[in-house]
């Protein structure tokens, strides 16, 4: 209540503030205009209409927003609407002189085309006038603060339309820390500029010459920011690491900014800098699927299901049940989510997926209405020799899932599986292709029966290597570069696609917001489109690099041998999956391939006799039958 009517008095107080500014503007382009018998004899007619006009223009000052913007942030939006208002109230002026007042009162025209210009540009001065100074002075004394003592001289290096966010930024102090002494550019056409009063004073490669004549000045740099723009392939951001690091300088980021997000500088990962552009993604979407909706995810303490968590509560869910088999992990995930989101309604649940009973339970009891299935074992080497476990999980955890999420009345299921599910040759892949193909059979069963009622929607979205999650190669070459070296690389022609973690979860929402908006049951696999894929040994000597040393020289690149289960070239769908064009962009697309359910639960029941007797040879018979297409290609020499 003391909110609304602080904020009520400040209204009115500039609604005071406009009439007054009209008043003023009115009189004063008389005064200067008229003199004499001339201005005695308008002066009682404008007096009579001055209380009508000036209540006229505080409407209108309303209508368009200047009673209700805050002064502190006043800006070019504004001022057109200052420029609007002085207009309108001068075409009102002109409408009294031709029409109401001069044909009854006077021979000629009451106000006169010069007095109504008069009044057009005092009217725009005096609107503007305290505003404009008001928010100077605001600037100017946020500018104070953020030059502070403890703020560190830095480069700003990016394109003008991102620099000028970020100075603002640093200006609001929502930045801290940072003085921006200049700013890098690598387009042409920003140098020599000044944004914000912060000069343009060379091109990227100019990084050296730059900090040196500071230094030589007694105004050491001591950072260096990169905006969005100077992460782009074309502005050669490893170079820009790579130098700063050398001379000494600490290396910041700022991140692309989404709706709502407050601009903040983040360390620069070498992740940041080993892939294409990020596929652009329709946030709108996301939130619409995703705002007001219970959800359910798997695994939620890993690295996948942590960053999924984290998106479903940013993007509005109303409830949130995180299940996780690992005490540690769900106590960190859900005092993290906790922590970045206090209003959120989040729940930590401990459960093995294993479990069928304990699965059925907690999502009967939560009725979800959409459960991402992220928990998983896959670790290709540990699954080669330990399959009985991989079964286990991979393939009667997600039929448990599936169940669980079917019978608790879930709108969809999303399951999260790997580019190794196509034409398998390693039991991660092999686990993860049966499960898919469980979850395309239910989905199919689900669509051909007859009931009107709109069934779950059980989809697979395929991952290549996720860029920084736990057990990816990124995480370990950067602790073999910190060692000292080797860093070791299975096979010289080895090659595999990359996503950030933030792509990764993008996409599990967006094809839960295609398969239950689009009404297209003719697509159940969905894959990001991650352009080339990347020469592992390429990767290791550019992680080298960015790091400030030499492969070869500095750390040695190692070659370990294929292990089991690999191979050279991963793909991204398999021969018999025909791709289907669905209209978003950087998402792929496959039909469902998979045989009847009858096949696969007559499978799913030999499995599970196999395993409680450890029958290993059976299993990998039962998966044959069910994947024929398994171990296609052989591992190399």
């Amino acid at each position: 209540m003391t909110g609304i009517s602080h904020l009520t008095r400040r209204n009115l107080l500039i609604a005071f503030h406009d009439a007054l500014a009209t008043v003023i503007a009115l009189f004063a382009a008389f005064f200067l205009r008229f003199e004499g018998p001339a201005l005695e004899a308008r002066l009682p007619t404008l007096l009579d209409i001055a209380p009508f006009f000036v209540a006229f223009s505080v409407v209108i000052c309303y209508a368009f927003k200047l009673t209700t913007t805050k002064w502190r942030f006043i800006s070019l939006p504004d001022a057109i609407n200052i420029l609007r208002v002085a207009t309108i109230l001068a075409a009102a002026m002109l409408v009294l002189d031709y029409i109401l007042v001069s044909p009854n009162q006077f021979g000629t025209f009451f106000f006169g085309k010069l007095t109504i210009i008069l009044y057009w540009f005092l009217q725009v001065s005096f609107l503007c006038g305290l505003r404009f100074t008001y928010r100077y002075y605001r600037y100017s004394r946020a500018r104070h603060h953020a030059r502070s003592d403890t703020a560190s001289p830095a480069l700003l290096i990016g394109r003008a339309a991102d620099i000028e966010v970020l100075l603002r930024g640093i200006e609001s102090g929502a930045i801290k820390k940072v003085w921006a002494v200049g700013v890098l550019s690598p387009s042409l056409a920003d140098q020599g500029q000044l944004i914000r009063n912060v000069p343009v004073i060379g091109s990227i490669d100019d990084l050296d010459d730059v900090v040196r004549d500071f230094a030589n000045r007694g105004k050491p740099i001591a950072r260096v920011v990169m905006a969005p723009s100077a992460l782009d392939p074309d502005a050669r951001p490893e170079s820009v690491l790579m130098r700063a690091r050398k001379l000494g300088l600490v290396v910041s980021r700022l991140p692309a900014l989404e709706a709502g997000d407050t601009p903040r500088l983040t360390p620069v990962a070498v992740e940041d800098l080993l892939l294409r552009p990020s596929e652009k993604i329709d946030y709108t979407k996301l939130e619409n699927l995703v705002r007001g909706k219970s959800v359910a995810v798997t695994g939620g303490g890993g690295s996948i299901g942590a960053e999924i968590c984290d998106r479903v509560v940013t993007f509005g869910a109303a409830r949130l049940l995180v299940i996780e088999n690992s005490e540690p992990a769900l106590y960190a995930a859900t005092e993290a989510l906790n922590e970045q989101h206090p209003s959120a309604s989040i729940e930590g649940r401990i459960a093995d997926i294993r479990d069928r009973d304990r699965v059925m339970t907690l999502l009967a009891e939560f009725k979800p209405d959409i459960v991402f299935h992220a928990a998983a074992l896959k670790h290709v080497p540990i699954l080669e020799r330990d399959w009985s476990e991989g079964v286990k999980t991979n393939i009667f955890g997600t039929v448990n899932v599936a169940d669980a999420a079917l019978a608790s009345g879930a709108e969809a299921m999303v399951m999260i599986s790997t580019d190794k599910a196509i034409e398998p040759v390693s039991m991660l892949g092999l686990t993860k292709r049966f499960a898919e193909m469980y979850c395309q059979a239910l989905d199919h069963e689900l669509a051909n029966e007859t009931s009107g009622t709109p069934r779950m929607r059980l989809i697979s979205v395929r991952f290549g290597n996720v860029l920084a999650s736990n057990g990816s190669v990124v995480p370990k070459f950067k602790a073999q570069i910190a060692a000292g070296g080797p860093v070791t690389v299975t096979h010289p022609d080895m090659v595999r696609y990359f996503m950030t973690i933030r792509e990764a979860c993008d996409l599990v929402i967006t094809a839960a917001t295609h398969a239950k908006t689009s009404g297209r049951r003719d697509v159940s696999v969905y894959v990001l489109n991650m352009g080339q894929p990347v020469k592992i040994v390429d990767l290791a000597e550019r992680m080298i690099r960015l790091s400030g040393l030499e492969p070869g020289q500095d750390i040695e690149i190692a070659f370990s041998g294929m292990r089991p289960g690999e191979r050279l070239h991963e793909i991204l769908f398999a021969s018999e999956e025909p791709t289907i064009e669905i209209g978003v962009p950087g998402v792929m697309a496959a039909k469902p391939n998979e045989p009847p359910m009858a096949a696969l639960r007559g499978w799913l029941a030999t499995l599970a006799h196999a395993i409680a007797s450890n029958d290993r040879p059976t299993i990998r018979s039962v998966l044959k039958d069910a994947v024929p297409e398994f171990g296609k290609e052989k591992p190399a020499d």
